[in-house]
């Protein structure tokens, strides 16, 4: 369950770049709203499944509120889940030994 959750905040932080520096000037430099729509919707599919499979890896690993709620407020700054994806890495790598 960590690398899905793993793989979901590394997606969701290369989703949110691609909403920011490819569909955005799309947008309102080549007037194609169309792009905006698609990284978005794809974006905000990606942030709720960050937080079910958030809340999944608390309750199966049981982790403290503190790692769940640093976890979720950092999810909301841009790019951030690049973070989250390094630390949950970590993780994998610890329970591999």
């Amino acid at each position: 369950m960590l690398r899905i959750f793993r793989q979901i905040a590394l997606w969701e932080a290369i989703s949110t770049l691609i909403l920011f520096f490819v569909a955005m000037p799309l947008k309102y430099f080549a007037d194609l709203p169309l792009a905006v729509r698609v990284a978005g919707s794809i974006h905000g599919f990606l942030v709720v499944v960050f937080v079910i499979m958030l809340l999944m890896c608390w309750k199966t690993y049981q982790w403290k509120i503190s790692r769940v709620f640093k976890y979720f407020f950092l999810s909301l700054i841009p790019i951030v889940s690049f973070w989250v994806e390094k630390d949950l890495k970590k993780d994998i790598l610890h329970l591999r030994k």
